[in-house]
This record gives structure tokens, sequence and C-alpha cells, in this order.
């Protein structure tokens, strides 16, 4: 069994002091995808660097402050990738992948964007570069034998059962006509699966991540942005496949939950 947990942390040195290390101790998580780190690692704890009993490996932005994506696993990868061959991206903190004994498995943060600006099109010239190294990497890793898992922060929602008040996000970015059919390609003509709503076909959510402002949390009025996006080979080894909301608005940690997935049949001491 490999269970693979993706949370944006909205600042790892905030959540630290907000329970992501109490939450981190009692995990069954052989890997953890962490997004928006917003830290060099020297600026980390130690406890909160190197927490024991795991392997981190850190891609931090070079803008301070901004991005940062790590990964956490139990086990010693047995290779790891910062960035994806961008010449722009490769230092902004949105992508590390490692391998582990037949997968890979990836931790993202895509560009949040903001339509009219000049965000949103730093986030389309990314979409254009990554959908380009997945169709890559999926076929290298099938040609090695290996499945492919990519968690993390995509914000985008796909589909108007992704986000709770969609009729009025239309024009927003993150729910885009050309976002959503930038993702689909990803599924249709890529050939990846959306693990979570592949095992929740039919529910609105299971939503990953809810403003701050007003009641958002207490009313469910949640996005459903953060996904694990994988290999079919890799799906089709789906157990379960959950977000681990917070019980209440006061023991967040982050306004992103969890969201944890078990895979079967991927050999014991992943």
């Amino acid at each position: 069994m490999l269970t693979v947990t993706s949370v944006n942390v909205n600042g790892l040195r905030a959540a630290a002091k907000k329970g992501f290390v109490e939450w981190l101790a009692l995990t069954a998580a052989d890997v953890v995808c962490l997004q928006e780190v917003r830290a060099e690692p020297g600026q980390l704890p130690e406890g909160v660097r190197e927490p024991a009993g795991w392997h981190a490996v850190y891609a931090p932005a070079a803008a301070k402050g901004r991005a940062g994506v790590a990964l956490l696993s139990r086990q010693e990868p047995e290779r790891v990738r910062i960035g994806f061959g961008s010449a722009e991206f490769d230092t902004s903190g949105r992508y590390a992948e490692i391998d582990l004994p037949g997968v890979t498995v990836a931790s993202l943060y895509l560009p949040s964007g903001e339509v009219g600006t000049d965000r949103q099109d730093e986030k389309v010239r990314f979409m254009d570069e990554f959908l380009a190294y997945l169709e890559e990497l999926k076929v290298r890793a099938a040609a090695d034998g290996r499945e492919v898992l990519v968690c993390g922060d995509w914000n985008i929602a796909h589909q108007r059962a992704d986000l709770k008040n969609w009729r009025a996000n239309q024009k927003s970015s993150g729910f885009l006509p050309e976002e959503r059919a930038w993702l689909s390609r990803v599924f249709d003509d890529a050939g990846y699966t959306d693990v979570v709503r592949a095992q929740h076909p039919e529910q609105d959510g299971p939503y990953s991540w809810w403003s701050y402002r007003g009641r958002a949390f207490d009313n469910d009025t949640g996005w459903r942005i953060d996904y694990h996006v994988a290999t079919p080979g890799l799906a089709a080894r789906t157990v379960k496949a959950w977000v681990e909301r917070a019980a209440t608005h006061g023991e967040r940690w982050s306004d992103h939950a969890p969201v944890t997935v078990a895979y079967d049949g991927l050999g014991a001491g992943v």
C-alpha cells in the first residue's frame, strides 16, 4: 500500500505553528506533497525542515516568500528532479518530483492567475509548457515500467461539481472555459486520471479549499482545486480517496485541506 497526501500549506512556517507538525506526526501517509511552502529550507526550524522519519526534498522559488513546493517521503528517493525543463519556470518553486520503487511522485503548484493581468498570461504559459512535459513524462515512465502521480494545487476547478459557487465564477481565474478545457486535455489527450473524481463521480466536491473570508468553510462554499493526477494503471489501484477536512474552522492550519489517497499493489516499504 502507498498512501499519498497533498496539501497547500499556505506558508509552512505559519502552518507549523498552527497544527501542521501535529498532523504530520499522526499521518499514515508514506509521501506528503506540499505546495506554497514560501520559505527557503534554511528559514525553517530544524524539526520542520527535516522531520524525524522523513526524507525531505525542497524546491523553493527564486522570488523570496513566494510559491515553493516540497515532498516528504518515508523512503529515500531513488531520484530527485526539480523543475520540468522550463527556462522560465524551473526556479519558480512550482514543481519537484521523486522516484520511488515503481512510481514517480510529483508536487505541483500551478500559478493561480488573475484575469486581465500578467499573472494570467504567466499561468497560460506554464500550462502550455507543463502539458507537454506531462505527455513526455508518461511516455518515459511507461518505458521504464513506472506509474506517475502528480499531486498538488492545480488552481483550476474542472467541472461545475468542483466549486460551490460556479455561476458567479465563470469569468474568474480558476474556472475559465480555457482553463477547464486545458485540464480536460490533461485527462483526455495526455491520458491521466483525476483520481478523487473517479472515486467520487456523482458528488459535488469534495472541496479542498475554502476562503478565509466570511463563513465559506462553515457553509462548505469551497473549490476542489487540489488533485491527484495519475496514470491509469496507478489510478486503477486506488483503494480510498478522501479530503481531511478539519472538524471546525478554528482547527484549520491552512486554507486548504489535505487530500489523501491510498493506492494498493506498489510493494512494501515505499
